[in-house]
């Protein structure tokens, strides 16, 4: 849990803001854009919160984000849960949630208006379950709504106005303002999660790129040494790929790199393999906590699995049709693995580096005994 303290005025306040996971499985929105730029969603929303008290002082408030994927799949189950809040025992309810129909925060989230409460005792919208679980008494609320591009989101809420003083239009056209901050604070976080994301791919095939290959890697030889554990390299190359270019053309054979890149994903979906594009036709796959056996066995699955695969079955467009290409791309692989090949007094960088050539050369041992095979390596370098 993670809260802050800070000063204004003499007075003191904490806010409280949910755990990483949670801000993650929030946050976890599709968005059309993407721009570089550093976010830590955490401190911003304590900062929106802190500055929405200063100016409409309150004794709680908190920002309620819903659940993107029970929105869509199962609406009638939506929830909306507290990201951030400040209070008394709003610790109690952080990272908690409530249905998405339920109080005045409900109302607000379904209907997308506004809404202040002078007398929440009088309010037939008022949902007193949280306060029960607090202990803490509401008396006013007023309460906006947070949205994205036109799709509502969440909410922001503040309770209780201070010095004895109701809450007015004013403060909610301010509170109006800071649901715009958290809207802005919002997409800008998803622009960076995204461009993060989109970084580490290749365009094409959607595999990761070699540069994140690269970091994976002496990542993965860090832990294995760590733990005393093994880590497999495989070092893929398709066989008469440049046939395929030279027959069909480049569209061809980029739709094969791409089927390829899904071969890959439905062998290894159930490890912690790391799957990437080294360039070209080449593909790299990291197998942590896997001996040389272990890959020797991945390597020979994946082998059969492209020979025997037929390419570009289906057209791709009107103008384009399917060419059905079958018995032409093979694969020669080479394996090898940390324990096995690699000699271990050396940095970790180096590490990696060494087991990269160890089964780029037995992937070349592979073509030179007739390609379409699987080669491991031998010795240690």
């Amino acid at each position: 849990m993670n809260f802050t303290f800070y000063f204004y005025g003499g007075a003191r306040i904490v806010i409280h803001i949910a755990k990483k996971p949670l801000l993650d499985k929030i946050l976890h929105r599709k968005k059309k854009t993407a721009r570089r730029r550093e976010i830590e969603i955490g401190d911003l929303l304590e900062a929106i919160l802190r500055r929405a008290d200063e100016f409409v002082p309150s004794e709680s408030g908190s920002i309620l984000l819903d659940d993107p994927v029970l929105k869509f799949e199962t609406p009638e189950k939506g929830r909306l849960y507290f990201i951030a809040c400040f209070g008394r025992a709003s610790s109690n309810i952080i990272g908690t949630s409530i249905p998405s129909n339920i109080g005045i925060v409900g109302e607000v989230y379904t209907s997308g208006k506004s809404y202040i409460s002078k007398d929440v005792k009088t309010d037939t919208h008022f949902y007193s379950g949280i306060d029960r679980k607090t202990k803490f008494q509401s008396r006013s609320i007023i309460c906006v709504p947070i949205e994205i591009e036109g799709a509502r989101i969440g909410v922001i809420e503040l309770i209780n106005r201070k010095e004895n003083i109701n809450y007015e239009q004013k403060d909610l056209t301010l509170l109006k303002i800071f649901a715009g901050y958290t809207s802005t604070l919002i997409q800008n976080t998803l622009d960076a999660k995204m461009f993060e994301k989109l970084s580490r791919l290749d365009n094409l095939t959607g595999l990761y790129n070699d540069r994140f290959f690269f970091e994976s890697l002496e990542k993965e030889v860090i832990r294995a040494l760590d733990k005393n554990r093994d880590v497999s390299l495989i070092f893929l190359d398709l066989d008469h790929f440049k046939e395929v270019n030279d027959t069909h053309g480049h569209l061809a054979g980029s739709r094969v790199l791409k089927e390829v890149g899904k071969l890959l994903e439905e062998i290894f979906n159930k490890t912690r393999a790391v799957l990437a594009r080294y360039g070209g036709d080449e593909f790299v796959i990291i197998l942590p906590d896997m001996d040389l056996t272990g890959a020797g066995e991945y390597a020979a699955m994946l082998r059969k699995r492209i020979e025997r695969n037929i390419f570009i079955k289906e057209a791709a467009g009107p103008k384009e049709k399917a060419l059905n290409i079958k018995g032409v791309i093979t694969c020669s692989i080479g394996a090898a693995s940390l324990k096995e090949n690699v000699m271990l007094r050396r940095k970790a960088a180096r590490l990696g580096t060494v087991l990269i050539s160890q089964a780029d050369k037995a992937m070349y041992q592979a073509k030179g005994y007739g390609k379409n095979r699987v080669c491991l390596a031998r010795g240690r370098l």
